[in-house]
């Protein structure tokens, strides 16, 4: 079978929303009336800390879709001004994420155990907030949030193959800045960061066989496989990850807005980011080039997302180990075309129909271990009770 990324079509029932008249779609999701909205028709569980776990509407997949989302819209009303990231997270609301999503992903590998029929990821990607909301490509809903996704590979295997220009898919690897440009400085500046758990892994293991992706992305397997989601060290080095994700795209960019700036204020690694970074020549070449465009090109200069933008991803791969991936997230693609597959959302009540008892009966299975775990209470909609 010819490997290439996969575009599939996911059926979704309407959502009986009426924005107001003249506002824009996304400027009425960031509203608290809509967020209000989200867990009245689909929210499913809610703890104190504000994280919110709800059954995605518009999915992208009906096998398994469910977020977490830190729902902070009644508390802070400025869109601008939520947290975007979980490095932004205060410590408490952090652990209790980092336990649900342990929970729901141990779940997920019970549910579906063959890496040859189902296709999980986890995957979190930052909510920017330096786009106008108007922007073309801007997410939906500017807080923080994670997706959790199981795709039936068979399905996969029937889908027909999606255009490899598509402009979604070039932020995996050989079309992606640090990777065209410093492919050997973004590596080697990850390998000064200090994993246990997590440990470099090659290209061709990382790979899904079906799609070719993730492409070119430095990768790690996590050692011990779904028993590491159990332990706090796991969750300390995927957030060591990011932070050093952060650590580079900042310093890039401000060495691309400003020659020879100094360092960012406040990163997490300013030892390694000066080492590793700042008396590089490759780095600092790649930056003077980006720059000297920017000036001479309005265009690209505002597609530019001057603030940290990635998406970050656990998923399981061929051989059912499990595999932590980060790219830069220039776009504002969905977090399943890291691992080459594109939803394309077609609404259709009665397809949706058909999948929805099965669908709503695993997240209401999952939901069940987080209540158990005090990690929230159960939310009653007007398709499923709150026990």
């Amino acid at each position: 079978m010819q490997s290439g990324p996969r575009e599939i079509l996911t059926p979704y029932r309407p959502i009986p929303l009426v924005v107001p008249e003249g506002m824009k779609p996304n400027e009425f999701f960031n509203s608290a009336e809509n967020l209000a909205d989200l867990v009245h028709n689909n929210g499913l569980l809610r703890n104190p800390e504000g994280l919110l776990l709800y059954r995605k509407a518009l999915g992208h997949s009906n096998e398994f879709d469910a977020s977490i989302i830190y729902d902070t819209s009644q508390r802070i009303l400025d869109p601008l001004g939520r947290p975007v990231r979980r490095t932004q997270l205060p410590e408490a609301v952090r652990q209790v994420w980092n336990r649900m999503n342990g929970i729901i992903f141990s779940f997920m590998l019970e549910l579906y155990p063959d890496p040859e029929r189902h296709l999980l990821l986890a995957g979190e990607a930052s909510l920017d907030a330096t786009w106008p909301l108007t922007s073309p490509g801007v997410p939906s809903i500017r807080m923080l949030h994670n997706h959790f996704i199981a795709f039936d590979q068979a399905a996969l295997r029937a889908a027909p193959l999606a255009d490899p220009d598509n402009p979604n898919l070039t932020d995996g690897g050989q079309h992606s800045l640090f990777q065209a440009h410093m492919g050997e400085v973004y590596r080697h500046f990850f390998a000064g960061l200090d994993f246990r758990v997590l440990t470099p892994c090659a290209d061709a293991e990382c790979r899904l066989a079906l799609t070719g992706y993730p492409q070119g992305l430095p990768s790690w397997k996590v050692s011990g496989g779904a028993a590491a989601l159990k332990e706090v060290r796991f969750w300390r080095e995927y957030d060591t990850l990011l932070k050093g994700f952060i650590d580079f795209y900042r310093c890039f960019f401000s060495q691309v807005s400003t020659r020879n700036a100094p360092l960012p204020a406040d990163i997490s690694f300013p030892a390694l980011v000066e080492e590793r970074l700042q008396f590089n020549n490759d780095f600092l070449k790649a930056a003077k080039m980006v720059r000297e465009r920017c000036i001479t090109d309005a265009r690209y200069a505002n597609a530019i997302r001057w603030q940290p933008a990635f998406k970050q991803l656990l998923y399981r791969n061929d051989a059912g180990e499990l595999i932590v991936t980060i790219s830069q997230n220039s776009i504002g693609n969905a977090i399943t075309e890291l691992l080459g597959v594109v939803v394309r959302r077609v609404p259709d009540t009665e397809a949706y129909a058909l999948a929805e008892p099965a669908l709503i009966e695993k997240l209401l299975a999952v939901r069940r271990r987080l209540v158990e775990a005090d990690l929230g209470e159960g939310i009653a909609t007007a398709h499923w009770g709150a026990a």
